[in-house]
């Protein structure tokens, strides 16, 4: 606790001793941003605002955030474990992503362990012109810890996120490790458009997959980005967001380069939102798309959100399918890795 830590209304600035829906809760903010995110819920940001047009880029579901420690389940179910309490937004995916999965002895359930852990956290620089926060985790299964720092600096809409992973023990390990990035109102409409570099390819889930269902293309086809063929045979733009109540679908781009980046773009609101990531360490990006199609459980029909979501592994099966495909990421024995990400909101031209 810094209790006697300066205060500063104006430039940079940081609310540390915060509670919301009784989650411990840091605020990092400047004159173009305000970033939320609750310390006791995995570091998960609920909260990215644009305040020149009191714009949030972070979807925010129904049920909206929710505490864990508040609701007892009523069933012993791995997948409700994260989806009862998901928010939306914006949560950091470790070490197994998708449902249930085993590894070496150890029984993960959907997006493995540090979305729903508290993290510890220190204030790292707290100046008028950069804040920045250090935030850490164990986890419990496997012998890792997780590092990552916030950063945001004056005149700047842009949040820079750098992690570090530590394999803690004597033994090669691997993990699916991912940005559980999601977009929603009052940002994400249909017309908005996903822009990603050339030569990006897109791999659907196969036709055996338990997680493949109907969706806006064919299963178990790879195509060139943005064009996909439905059922029908007619070609599909899968870059502009279609119409509410489109066929759900999912996902995963791969062929980044090194320095991987996105964009979303709502020409509507002249708003847009810049993804640039090391794709050394997170080469894949998982396309998950709800349009309101989805009548059961969890969704009812009530959302149009996206997620466009760098990852290590794929796809949405778990750790073991990763392992098997390689394309979990791997680290050796009291290995270190690192990770960088930036985020940035941008008004476009008229």
């Amino acid at each position: 606790m810094s209790r006697y830590r300066p205060q500063r209304n104006y430039g940079c600035r940081i609310h540390d001793q915060v509670s919301y829906k009784g989650l411990k809760t840091v605020v990092l903010e400047n004159d173009l941003v305000r970033v939320s995110v609750l310390v006791d819920k995995g570091t998960e940001i609920f909260e990215y605002l644009y305040k020149p047009k009191d714009l949030d880029f972070m979807w925010l579901t129904d049920n909206g955030v929710q505490n864990p420690n508040e609701y007892l389940p009523t069933s012993p179910d791995p997948v409700a474990t994260f989806v009862d309490y998901y928010s939306g937004g914006w949560q950091e995916v470790f070490p197994n992503g998708g449902p249930t999965s085993a590894y070496l002895g150890a029984q993960f359930g959907q997006h493995g362990e540090v979305a729903h852990m508290p993290w510890d956290y220190e204030i790292v620089q707290d100046t008028e012109q950069l804040v920045s926060v250090r935030f850490s985790v164990r986890t419990k299964k496997l012998p890792f810890r997780l590092i990552k720092k916030l950063t945001l600096e004056l005149g700047s809409s842009s949040l820079l996120i750098e992690e570090q992973l530590d394999n803690l023990s004597d033994i090669p390990l691997r993990y699916m490790w991912g940005q559980h990035l999601a977009f929603g109102k009052p940002f994400l409409e249909p017309g908005c458009r996903i822009i990603v570099p050339n030569h990006v390819k897109m791999i659907t889930e196969s036709v055996e997959s338990p997680v493949s269902l109907p969706g806006r293309v064919r299963r178990g086809v790879t195509y060139d980005w943005p064009f996909g063929l439905a059922e029908t045979g007619d070609q599909v733009d899968l870059s502009v967001l279609p119409e509410r109540g489109t066929l759900s679908d999912m996902m995963y781009l791969t062929g980044f380069e090194a320095q991987a980046w996105y964009k979303v773009e709502n020409s509507a609101r002249g708003m847009g939102m810049q993804v640039e990531w090391d794709a050394a360490e997170m080469p894949c990006l998982w396309y998950w798309q709800e349009f309101g199609a989805t009548k059961g459980y969890p969704w009812y029909g009530r959302h149009y959100n996206i997620g466009l979501e760098p990852f290590a592994g794929y796809p949405t099966l778990g750790l073991e399918e990763a392992i098997r495909n390689d394309s979990a990421g791997a680290i050796g024995a009291r290995e270190r890795k690192t990770f960088r990400l930036k985020t940035s909101p941008y008004e476009l031209d008229r």
